[in-house]
C-alpha cells in the first residue's frame, strides 16, 4: 500500500531560512516558521497554540541558563581574562595561531566524543580564551596585525570549535542522533547497534581533524604572507 507524505509542511524550513538571510529577529522567525508548518499540517489554530504554549513552558528557563553564564564570562573579561590568555600563550614561543587551535580542536573532539558537549562553544570558551590566545600567538610573530587577519584569525577560532563538537559527538554512542537514526532504522525493521553506528563516526573524525589541521597550518601560511 503506497502511502502518500505531505511535504509541505516543510515551508517552515523555508521560512527559517529565509528569515535568517534577511536578518530578521530570531524570535520572530521562529515563530513564523511554526505558524506556517502548523498550518501546511492542516493543524487547528487551538492545537496550534496549545503546542506552543507547551513548548514555551518546558523551556522558560533557558534564558537563564544562558544569561547566567555569559554574566561570569563578562565579569571574568572585565578584570582581565582576554588579557592573561594572551600574555599567556605569548610566553610560549613555539606557539603559533594554527598548532593551539591543531590543539583545541583534538581537545574538543576528544571531549564530545566522550558526551563532554559543554566543554566549549562559542561563548564560554572560544570568545573569552581560544580566539583571544590566538590572536595572542600571532602577535608575538607578526606586531604588525591588521583587523583583517584579527577577523580570520576568530572566524577560524570559531570554526573550529564547530568542527571539534560536530564530528566529535558523532562518536558518543548516547548522542541523540544516532538513537533518532536507532529508532527510525527500528522502524523500518532493521535492528542496528549503536555501539556499531558511534564507531562508525571515528574514520569521518580522523578525517574531519586532519583536513580542519590542514587549514589551520594554511592559516599561519597566510598570516605570515599578510604580516610579509
Amino acid at each position: 500500500m503506497n502511502t502518500v507524505v505531505n511535504l509541505w509542511p516543510l515551508l517552515g524550513v523555508a521560512v527559517i531560512i529565509a528569515g535568517f538571510a534577511l536578518r530578521a529577529h530570531p524570535v520572530l522567525v521562529v515563530i513564523a516558521a511554526c505558524f506556517v508548518t502548523g498550518v501546511a499540517a492542516a493543524m487547528p489554530v487551538e492545537q496550534l497554540l496549545a503546542t506552543l504554549g507547551a513548548a514555551f513552558i518546558k523551556t522558560r528557563n533557558l534564558p537563564l541558563i544562558v544569561l547566567l553564564p555569559l554574566a561570569a564570562i563578562g565579569l571574568l573579561e572585565r578584570h582581565g581574562l582576554k588579557e592573561h590568555a594572551q600574555a599567556s600563550i605569548a610566553r610560549i614561543k613555539s606557539a603559533t595561531t594554527g598548532r593551539l587551535l591543531i590543539v583545541y580542536l583534538a581537545i574538543r573532539e576528544l571531549t564530545a566524543a566522550f558526551g563532554l558537549t559543554s566543554i566549549g562553544g562559542h561563548p564560554n570558551m572560544v570568545r573569552p580564551l581560544v580566539a583571544p590566545m590566538a590572536e595572542g600567538a600571532a602577535e608575538v610573530r607578526y606586531p604588525n596585525v591588521t583587523m583583517e587577519m584579527r577577523y580570520r584569525i576568530r572566524a577560524m577560532a570559531a570554526a573550529t570549535d564547530n568542527v571539534g563538537l560536530f564530528f566529535g559527538e558523532d562518536i558518543f554512542v548516547a548522542f541523540g542522533a544516532i538513537v533518532l537514526m536507532q529508532t527510525i532504522l527500528r522502524g523500518e525493521g532493521l535492528e542496528v547497534d549503536p555501539l556499531h553506528m558511534a564507531l562508525w563516526g571515528i574514520p569521518t573524525a580522523i578525517c574531519a581533524f586532519v583536513i580542519h589541521s590542514w587549514r589551520l597550518y594554511r592559516l599561519d601560511r597566510h598570516l605570515a604572507r599578510s604580516a610579509a
